[in-house]
This record gives C-alpha cells, sequence and structure tokens, in this order.
C-alpha cells in the first residue's frame, strides 16, 4: 500500500470495528466493511491506497453539531429505548459507542487530509445523514458531514463547504443540521417516495420519482454538480451511497452499476478539474445479495484512487 514513488496516494480510513461493532442480529449488512476491505486489498488501486486506522472523536467536536444533552446521553449510555429504536442497529452491543466515536472519527481525519493534501480522500462507512441536532435516526448517531464540514469551516480556516448527496436518501439531519449555516451548501439528490416520508429542507433538494434510471439519475446528478460548482467550494463532502441500485431493497431508483460508477466518476472529474478537495463518504447500500453492493463500494474508491492520483503532486 505504498505506491510507486510518482503515486499520489489515497488515503481511507477504516476500522474492525466498523464490522465488529455492529450485533450479528442487527437489520443490517454489517459485513460488507471487511468484505470490501478484502477486496481492494487484492485490486489493483493497492498500490495507490493506503488504509488508514481513525481515532476516536473528542467531545468538542461532536458538539460542533449537535447538542451537549443528546451527545452527552448516548456517551454515557443513557439513551432511552425509544431513541435507540429510532437509530436502528440494535441490539447494540457493548462497543457501540466505541465503534461509533471511530466511524466519526474516520470522516474528520479524513476532511483534515483532503484539505491538507488537495485530494481525495475517503471514510469505509458513514455518510451518516440522518443524525439531527439532537437526536439520531435511520442507522445514525451523530452526523459526520455536519460536524466535518462545521470543524473545516470553524477549525481549519474554510471559507465554503458543499454537501452533495447522492445517497438515495434524503440528508434531512445534515439539512436541519447546517440550515442556518451560510458557509455551507446542502445539495440532496433523492428518491421522491422514500425515507424520511417526512423531508427536511436543503439548500437544493432534487427528488427523483421511483424507478427512475440511469438517464434521469445522471441527468439530475449533473444539475447537482453545476449548482455545487456555482457555490464555489474549498471543500466538497461527498455523501456517496449506492443505495439507488436496481437490486437494492430499500433503493428504488432503479440504477445500474454502470450507472452509479459513471456517477462516480463524472464527480470525480469534475472535482479534478476543479481542484476541489473532496471527501468520499460511503453511505447507504443494502442489496441482496449484497454482492451487488460491494461491486458499486468497489467501484467507488477504486475509482477515488484513480481519479486521486491523476491530481497534481504538491
Amino acid at each position: 500500500m505504498i505506491g510507486s514513488p510518482n503515486s499520489r496516494i489515497f488515503h481511507l480510513w477504516y476500522h474492525p470495528l466498523y464490522t465488529d461493532g455492529i450485533h450479528v442480529e442487527a437489520r443490517f449488512p454489517r459485513e460488507r466493511y471487511k468484505m470490501l476491505l478484502e477486496r481492494l486489498g487484492d485490486s489493483e488501486q493497492n498500490d495507490i491506497m493506503k488504509i488508514r486506522k481513525p481515532a476516536a472523536i473528542s467531545r468538542e467536536s461532536l458538539l460542533l453539531a449537535h447538542d451537549a444533552k443528546y451527545v452527552d446521553g448516548f456517551l454515557e449510555g443513557n439513551l432511552s429505548e425509544k431513541e435507540m429504536r429510532r437509530i436502528g442497529l440494535t441490539p447494540w452491543t457493548s462497543r457501540m459507542i466505541e465503534r461509533t466515536l471511530c466511524l466519526t472519527g474516520g470522516a474528520l481525519e479524513a476532511t483534515i487530509h483532503a484539505i491538507e493534501s488537495k485530494g481525495i480522500t475517503g471514510n469505509m462507512a458513514g455518510g451518516t445523514h440522518h443524525a439531527h441536532r439532537s437526536f439520531g435516526s435511520g442507522y445514525c448517531v451523530f452526523n459526520d458531514l455536519a460536524i466535518s464540514a462545521l470543524y473545516a469551516i470553524e477549525k481549519l480556516g474554510i471559507e465554503r463547504v458543499a454537501i452533495l448527496d447522492l445517497d438515495v436518501h434524503q440528508g434531512d439531519g445534515t439539512a436541519t443540521i447546517l440550515s442556518e449555516e451560510k458557509r455551507a451548501l446542502t445539495i440532496s439528490v433523492h428518491c421522491e417516495k422514500n425515507f424520511p416520508f417526512r423531508k427536511s429542507v436543503s439548500d437544493y433538494d432534487l427528488p427523483i420519482a421511483s424507478l427512475a434510471g440511469d438517464e434521469l439519475y445522471l441527468k439530475t446528478v449533473r444539475e447537482a454538480l453545476e449548482i455545487c460548482l456555482e457555490f464555489e467550494p474549498q471543500l466538497v463532502l461527498y455523501q456517496a451511497g449506492v443505495d439507488g441500485l436496481e437490486t437494492d431493497s430499500l433503493g428504488k431508483l432503479n440504477v445500474t452499476r454502470e450507472g452509479m460508477r459513471k456517477r462516480n466518476q463524472y464527480v470525480f472529474e469534475i472535482m479534478l478539474a476543479n481542484k476541489i478537495p473532496t471527501v468520499v463518504f460511503m453511505g447507504g447500500g443494502y442489496s441482496k445479495p449484497i454482492s451487488h453492493t460491494l461491486d458499486a463500494f468497489f467501484d467507488l474508491f477504486s475509482d477515488a484512487a484513480i481519479w486521486n492520483n491523476r491530481w497534481p503532486r504538491q
């Protein structure tokens, strides 16, 4: 994973807790992280990738986007049964807190590195866009996108951050947390009739009808990217969920694997052309069998490494 002397290395954050911190009986495809890591390790792009192990995020960083009462309730293991059910991933393991802190820490470390390296980085988990300021929801405890955006603004001097959310589900939590933050732009391309059924208001919402297919989906993605560029961001946080696949049990958009790959490559091409540091957040993927999800995530991260390697050397 060290690459050749002329390679520009793609840094990708991963922790074994991404899988092991989720209970085997939880209704969530926990094995996807471990299986994807193995597949990437056997790929041609392995030489231009470096797998990084994240540290736990600090309470101070969590408070950039979340209420203290909610943060402390989670960290102290005092959330109610109702709050835990709303988040999902139940039954929770004894390592759920540690997993969540490492997962969110990976997003933040990837954000810092993207800004420093002026390239593409990624976290092999996260994209937890359903977490709101005072509660979690939809498999999301803390909102790593909002935390990363606010950290970049408050701590790293970034003046404009765009959140490009192309997951099949609306980025409702990200929209509410950042609704008053003018230095952050929220863009959500999502299936119109899908979770969450009570939508929030992003800066730009681009809903798509069910069973849209590749052509309409990619047209809408291009529209989202035009909006993104008009904002002139200094950083893009890319929620790259693949749950819009035609094989996804929670998707409904009917996008093919090739269509999903074109989406990613178009995003990377635009970011490279405009030299915008970009962080890839894994997002959702629930295909049955899981192999279809793994195919799409493999395409995502291997192409991220390829496009990152095309960026000018620093």
